[in-house]
């Protein structure tokens, strides 16, 4: 029986400019977008979320929730850099650690000795030590496996740890809303409510062959998942698969020249200068456009190909673009997948 823990820094990058800047502490907060240009959040204080205020949100949409709301600038190099502190602190504990994001991380204590072995301790104990080092808070959910590890961790947010032992993971996915289980997002559940399924015991109690029939490879994981199984490893080295830029425009575009010229002239320089150190021992597999229009719906366009040139992404752009039937757009962005092999293209596989 495995112990997994997964912890989750409560309110990330917010926390950090809190820390930093002490004056914002008992007020809205939330990191990214500005009061002059648009963009959405990348992450909001507890006390923001109170207003309605969430991630990902389009910042006036966030000033009309929340006027007095204060917008701090992101800083990526320095939640990196804490982010490389929170990872020492893991490995305190154990080196079977798997990051998700840069506040976010699985890790295996199933062969830490501290504390009798007890993993709670050691969630409690870890959570301690991030708070006294680095003065954040994080959350942390114990389990046996690792996706009710990740349920676990939203559980008692925030500076919260729950707990869900051996003997109890029956009774915790029987009552658990499906909606919980990482992969089942709102589209997907809703369509699951209208087959009437809304809890782990409503999944349990269908036949697993009908469940893949009908939902393919989501039957499949809702059952395993369901049933208690889930033995996916600890993965400590997780292979980078994509390289992307976006933009935001302060004013939607209507203009599909404008559009190719900022993807050609902007996007395209700036992609090759990210992407050039994950280039030197790895190829590219496709490549992608994607765009967001007034009404927030987003398509994206990918081709498979060994290289990247302007030609190649304005089609991709065109068609992706033809898609929204006349509606303006408010964001573009480019991506390249990476594959496991090296590219033997000396250019870096860019072609001008």
């Amino acid at each position: 029986m495995r112990k997994i823990i997964h912890v989750d820094m409560d309110a990330f990058y917010v926390s950090v400019e809190i820390r930093d800047n002490p004056e914002l502490a008992d007020k809205p907060v939330a990191v990214g977008g500005s009061r002059n240009t648009r963009g959405v959040l990348s992450t909001s204080n507890y006390i923001a979320r109170q207003y309605g205020v969430r991630s990902a949100m389009p910042t006036s949409v966030a000033l009309r929730k929340c006027p007095h709301l204060i917008l701090v600038p992101g800083r990526m190099e320095v939640y990196k850099s804490v982010s490389s502190k929170i990872r020492e602190i893991f490995e305190r504990y154990t080196n079977l650690v798997e990051p998700l994001s840069l506040d976010e991380a699985y890790l295996d204590v199933t062969d830490c000795k501290l504390f009798g072995g007890s993993a709670t301790l050691i969630a409690q104990d870890l959570c301690h030590s991030i708070y006294k080092e680095l003065n954040l808070t994080a959350s942390a959910g114990v389990a046996p496996i690792k996706f009710l590890a990740k349920v676990a961790s939203d559980l008692n947010k925030p500076n919260g740890i729950f707990v869900i032992s051996p003997n109890h993971v029956d009774s915790f996915i029987d009552d658990m809303a499906l909606s919980k289980i990482p992969g089942v997002g709102k589209v997907t559940n809703e369509k699951l409510q209208s087959d009437n399924l809304r809890y782990g015991r409503d999944v349990k109690a269908l036949n697993q062959e009908l469940l893949t029939s009908k939902y393919g490879k989501l039957g499949t994981m809702l059952w395993d998942r369901c049933s208690g199984n889930d033995d996916r490893p600890i993965v400590v080295n997780r292979e980078r698969k994509s390289v992307g830029v976006e933009i935001t425009f302060p004013e939607d575009i209507s203009d599909l020249s404008i559009l190719d010229n900022i993807l050609t002239k902007q996007l395209l320089p700036e992609l090759k200068k990210r992407a050039e150190k994950h280039l030197i021992d790895r190829g590219i597999g496709k490549v992608g456009v994607k765009v967001k229009f007034s009404d927030f719906h987003q398509t994206t366009k990918e081709f498979s190909t060994d290289n990247i040139n302007i030609v190649i992404l304005s089609e991709l752009l065109t068609e992706a673009f033809a898609r929204g039937n006349g509606k303006k757009v408010r964001l573009i962005g480019i991506h390249l997948g990476l594959s496991s092999h090296k590219n033997e293209v000396e250019q870096l596989a860019f072609e001008w």
